[in-house]
This record gives C-alpha cells, sequence and structure tokens, in this order.
C-alpha cells in the first residue's frame, strides 16, 4: 500500500510542469485578447497623425511596443523553462524554475491589467485626468523600454507618417499637366464685340408686336 502511494506522489517537478502549462495556457488566451488592444492603439496612433497630434501618436506606438515586447519575453522564458523542467536533472536546476514560475505569474498579472480598451482611449483624451495617466505612461515607458524598441518604435511613426502624406496626396485635385490655354486681350476683345453683335442681330429678327 505505501509502495502504491508513492508511486502516484506528486513530486515538485510534477508540480513544475502543471504550473507551467497553466501558465503557457493563459498567455495563449491573453494573445487573443490584447490584440484588440495592440489593433486600437495602431488605429488611435493614425487618427492622432491626420490630427497632427505626433506626441500622443509616439505614445500610442510606445505603448503599443512594449506590450508586443512583453508578451514574446514572456512566452520565450516560458518555453527555456519548460526546457528545464523536462531536463534529467531537474534538481539542479529547481531553484530557478520556481523562480522563473513566479517571475511568469507576476508577468502574467501585468499583462492582465494590460487588456483595458478603455485605457487606449485615454491616451487621445483631454481630460487633465487623462493628460496625468498620459504622462504617467510616458514617464514608465521611458524605463521600461530598450533603445532598439525605442528605435523601432520611430521607424513605425516614421512608415504612419509616409502613409498618411501618401494618402493626402491621392486625395488632393490633380493639377493638368499640360498648359492651360492663354487668351490674349486683344482676342478677348474681339470675342466679346462678337458675342454683343450676335445678341443685337437676334433682336432685330425679332417680330413687331401690333
Amino acid at each position: 500500500m505505501g509502495a502504491s502511494q508513492s508511486k502516484h506522489r506528486i513530486t515538485v517537478q510534477d508540480k513544475a510542469i502543471l504550473d507551467m502549462k497553466v501558465q503557457r495556457d493563459k498567455l495563449k488566451q491573453y494573445q487573443k485578447r490584447v490584440q484588440v488592444v495592440l489593433d486600437r492603439e495602431d488605429a488611435l496612433a493614425r487618427e492622432l497623425l491626420k490630427k497632427g497630434d505626433k506626441r500622443r501618436a509616439l505614445l500610442a506606438l510606445r505603448r503599443r511596443k512594449y506590450q508586443e515586447q512583453m508578451i514574446s519575453t514572456t512566452d520565450s522564458q516560458l518555453l527555456n523553462l519548460q526546457q528545464l523542467v523536462e531536463t534529467i536533472e531537474f534538481s539542479l536546476v529547481q531553484k530557478d524554475v520556481l523562480f522563473g514560475l513566479e517571475q511568469g505569474n507576476q508577468v502574467l498579472t501585468k499583462l492582465n491589467q494590460e487588456m483595458r480598451i478603455e485605457d487606449v482611449e485615454r491616451l487621445a483624451d483631454d481630460t487633465a485626468e487623462a493628460i496625468a495617466y498620459q504622462n504617467e505612461i510616458s514617464e514608465l515607458l521611458k524605463t521600461q523600454m530598450s533603445a532598439e524598441d525605442e528605435e523601432a518604435v520611430l521607424m513605425k511613426l516614421d512608415e504612419l507618417e509616409r502613409q498618411e502624406s501618401d494618402r493626402l496626396q491621392i486625395n488632393m485635385p490633380q493639377v493638368p499637366d499640360h498648359p492651360l490655354p492663354v487668351q490674349h486681350p486683344v482676342e478677348a476683345d474681339a470675342q466679346q464685340d462678337g458675342e454683343e453683335k450676335e445678341d443685337e442681330l437676334s433682336l432685330n429678327k425679332q417680330p413687331m408686336l401690333a
């Protein structure tokens, strides 16, 4: 009976594998939900650029990049932890795995907080509360984003600006590619005299009233 209990005893490694699966399942769910937020941030950046509000457009793109990077990093960390969990020498890396799982839970909690679409809309508001929120997010992102992330955001902003410039050029009225005919003053006077004579003749041809 004791042998049967030891055979089915859940080890630390078993629990780590289970926790890993739970975290990866959560991450997949969050990736689908956060995509709605990412799409809205991209659309908002385009809307703000149309209004000439480059500063807020850049903030929306920075926030979007930060969220994308958070998902990518968490996914990579969970994959690395999964490989450690499945190793034969699990006892040697047990401490690292448990610490990684704890960090994973913290990141997933942060991701869950990033999924409020109303927070995206606050990036474009002009209320005092919204402006304070924008300043807070801007300062936070300065400490969270790498130089490479910032460069990628600026490239994205340039791309959106080019697209907006192209859109404006397409919507502008086309300028004729050939010179318009120029009418000289003498010709214009002669044409006017001819029109007046035609009007006078037409009046003379009208029947007289009895």
